[in-house]
């Protein structure tokens, strides 16, 4: 599926990957809306997500019917355009599972040069018994904004695999909400940050446990270089009446240089007994032993940098659904470190 500054331009379903009944379509081309569709969101909804339900020209709608088994991934591609002045741009994305279905979904956000306001809205909704390995990757230009926003509800034994990343974008703001709405249901919220130059990377979430017996595991790392920043937040909501809930919230955060800066603020909000939380933080410099350890084999002091770098993202790149997806961005990494690298011999050699 291919969509160009928020229009549907193109659907390709591969029939190796597919399955029966599975349907990838245009909202726009539907006869009316999908059962379910904007409820999801509309749990928390804000200004930009009204905004995207009243500006967005299209969305992509994925339905995977109850028992249906997708074999291979389904890949978005959002691409922006060039423009030659500043715009606005609304992606929207709906993917639905029945009961007892499995499916991968990738989301891939890019961009050409220019001022863009983007605010991308995803709905997961996965029913009872129901299995989604979800992945959202962002890659603006520099010249561009992202306000984006991926909402899921889980019902009954249902289960979520979700990895992010985020590396474009001047200011890029992903916030994360996950609803385990039916008993037993679990999800596990994986996401790598990482800025440079000017850049801001901002991580909002929000785990909410609605009944009893649910889990979900987050993990957010982030690292951060020259004058970049990062937030992040996070809230675990444990409500009344979800008892033997078990949530866990770790952010760790790495900072570069003297001037990059980076800000993680966990939080708990528990209204019922007999359940297990626990949220860890963590902001500082590379371990200077680790340093030393690598430099004294002879290596440079900023390829030292960039292979401890790799190593800090490495294990949660494993953790990707989709290996795929985790060779990919493996090689976004440290391509990126890699000019960094050689920007860096480069001043060293000037000096």
């Amino acid at each position: 599926m291919h969509t160009r500054d928020g229009f549907v331009v193109s659907v390709l379903l591969d029939p190796g990957a597919g399955a029966a009944g599975l349907s990838v379509s245009a909202a726009a081309g539907l006869a009316c809306s999908p059962a379910g569709f904007g409820s999801v969101v509309a749990a928390a909804e804000d200004a930009f997500t009204l905004m995207a339900d009243g500006f967005g020209p299209d969305a992509v709608v994925v339905v995977v019917p109850p028992g249906v088994h997708v074999a291979g991934p389904i890949v978005i591609v959002h691409q922006l355009g060039a423009h030659a002045r500043p715009v606005a741009v609304f992606p929207r994305t709906f993917v639905a599972l029945g009961e007892g279905a499995t499916a991968s979904v990738v989301e891939h956000l890019v961009s050409d040069t220019g001022a863009a306001l983007v605010c991308p809205v995803t709905e997961l909704e996965l029913a009872r018994d129901a299995h989604l390995a979800y992945h959202s990757l962002q890659e603006l230009d520099r010249s561009a904004w992202q306000l984006g926003y991926v909402a899921s509800r889980i019902e009954r034994d249902g289960s979520l695999r979700s990895f992010s990343a985020a590396l474009g974008g001047d200011y890029a703001r992903l916030c994360t909400h996950s609803t385990l709405g039916g008993e037993a249901a679990s999800s596990e919220l994986l996401a790598a940050y990482l800025g440079d130059g000017t850049q801001v990377q901002d991580m909002r979430t929000f785990q909410e446990h609605a009944a009893p017996r649910t889990r979900s595991n987050l993990i957010f790392m982030g690292a951060v270089d020259d004058s970049a920043r990062s937030v992040y937040s996070g809230l675990i909501r444990i409500h009344k009446g979800a008892r033997k809930s078990n949530a866990a919230q770790t952010n760790r955060n790495l900072v570069l240089s003297d001037g990059a800066h980076a800000d993680s603020v966990p939080n708990l909000d528990i209204e019922e007994n007999d359940v297990r939380c626990s949220h860890a933080s963590a902001v500082g410099p590379i371990d200077r032993a680790q340093r030393f350890y690598v430099e004294s084999r002879g290596v440079p002091p900023h390829v030292a940098e960039r292979l401890i770098l790799l190593g800090f993202f490495d294990d949660l790149l494993g953790r990707a659904p989709e290996p795929g997806v985790a060779q990919y961005l493996r090689g976004v990494v440290a391509g990126r470190l890699s000019r960094e690298d050689r920007a860096a011999a480069a001043g060293n050699g000037a000096r």
